[in-house]
This record gives structure tokens, C-alpha cells and sequence, in this order.
């Protein structure tokens, strides 16, 4: 029988509040792939009333810098790419523990292809990397 996956993105599966974020920022590890960064981070079990559990999904973030696009609508329109390339994809990272942020690092803007390739890669690289500290 096939696989069932939920290709939803509800808000429990995103990085929100400031103390999350900044945790996020300052004790984060970042990485590269093409005009994408990315940052991820394991969070610790202080109790946060956030924090995934051992079988959720992992909690993401998206940012377009207003350095490389004055204008909303562009940035908009990359924060929407990324999260469907993220959506479509966001079953090789199914039960780990982290948070994700991708961030746009280019002024040119990119169509769908690119980016969920890029996006696909950045997820490969995790799932590994998860692997191997488990």
C-alpha cells in the first residue's frame, strides 16, 4: 500500500514567537546551497510550550531580505516559492526535531524549478546529517 503524506503546512509547523527566533539566530548552524541559506537547530527541552516533540514535524522559517528586494510583492512571491518547494518535500525531514530557517541570498529572483531544487537538496543534506548525530 502507498504512502499517505500530508502535504499541509498549518502554523504549528512554524518557527514563531522572538524567544524561538532568536535561539534560532544565535545558536543556530548554517549552511549553503546556491542563492539559499539555511540555519537549523535541535532545540533543547527547557520547556517551551513550541518546541516540537520527538514526532512532529519540524518547525520552519522563511526570509527574503528587503536589502535584495525593495518591493513587497517580489519578496512575497520568493517567501511563496519556498514554502510549497518546502510543502512538496517536507517528507524527508518527517519526524525529526529542529528548527529551519531558509533565507533568500540573491537579487535575482529564481522560478519554481530552482528552488525546489535547491530546497530538495537542503532537506537531503539535513535528513543525513540528522541521521549520522542519531
Amino acid at each position: 500500500m502507498a504512502e499517505v503524506h500530508a502535504y499541509n503546512f498549518p502554523k504549528a509547523q512554524k518557527v514563531w514567537g522572538r524567544k524561538n527566533v532568536d535561539t534560532l539566530f544565535a545558536q543556530g548552524r548554517w549552511g549553503s546551497a546556491g542563492e539559499l541559506k539555511y540555519c537549523w537547530l535541535i532545540p533543547s527541552g527547557n520547556g517551551n510550550a513550541q518546541e516540537p516533540d520527538s514526532g512532529s514535524a519540524p518547525r520552519v522559517m522563511v526570509s527574503v531580505p528587503k536589502r535584495f528586494f525593495k518591493r513587497a510583492v517580489k519578496r512575497n512571491l520568493l517567501k511563496r516559492r519556498i514554502r510549497e518547494a518546502y510543502r512538496l518535500q517536507k517528507n524527508l525531514l518527517e519526524g525529526k526535531n529542529l528548527f529551519l530557517l531558509f533565507a533568500y541570498n540573491s537579487n535575482e529572483i529564481l522560478d519554481f524549478g530552482q528552488i525546489y531544487a535547491l530546497v530538495g537538496e537542503i532537506l537531503k543534506t539535513l535528513a543525513k546529517k540528522l541521521d549520522a548525530t542519531a
